[in-house]
């Protein structure tokens, strides 16, 4: 954690690659989603990006979340049509039913009570915050709206 040079303010940083953080969409944490078992939220991520059965399962199976991600960057196989649409739901689906999978992934969100979450990948200014903090951190803002998400669902259970 550091604080914000621009507000003094607590920021929680991660990067979504790193698949010893249980927060990231690289950390192996196996759940089921539409039939599947997934080995991590990675793999469900890039295998979503597809229509070919074949080529979903060629992800699924990728021995580690880098394989998926290589898999899911290939020019050889069609993108969904919306995919620019559906990109986050597919990515916010995933990490949710991992910390409904596992309890104390949800706890370790939850334990970071308000502080704002920013994904550090340097040269991602979509899901990242870029080097210069200045890109759109779609990925910190899903944790974010997920552990909101299951703030409220706690709170409804007391």
């Amino acid at each position: 954690m550091f604080f914000s040079p621009k507000s003094e303010k607590k920021l929680l940083t991660l990067t979504r690659i790193d698949p010893t953080n249980p927060l990231a969409s690289y950390s192996k944490h196996p759940f089921e989603l539409d039939g599947s078992q997934w080995p991590s939220v990675e793999h469900y991520y890039q295998a979503m990006k597809f229509a070919d059965a074949q080529y979903v399962e060629q992800i699924r199976q990728a021995p580690h979340p880098a394989d998926a991600a290589k898999l899911g960057k290939s020019k050889k196989h069609e993108k969904r049509n919306d995919w620019d649409r559906v990109k986050v739901t597919v990515m916010t689906r995933g990490t949710y039913i991992k910390c409904r999978t596992y309890p104390e992934i949800a706890q370790m969100l939850l334990d970071t009570g308000a502080i704002d979450i920013a994904d550090v990948t340097q040269y991602d200014y979509f899901w990242g915050s870029g080097r210069d903090m200045r890109g759109n951190n779609a990925f910190g803002k899903m944790l974010m709206e997920i552990r909101d998400k299951l703030r409220e669902e706690r709170a409804q259970q007391i």
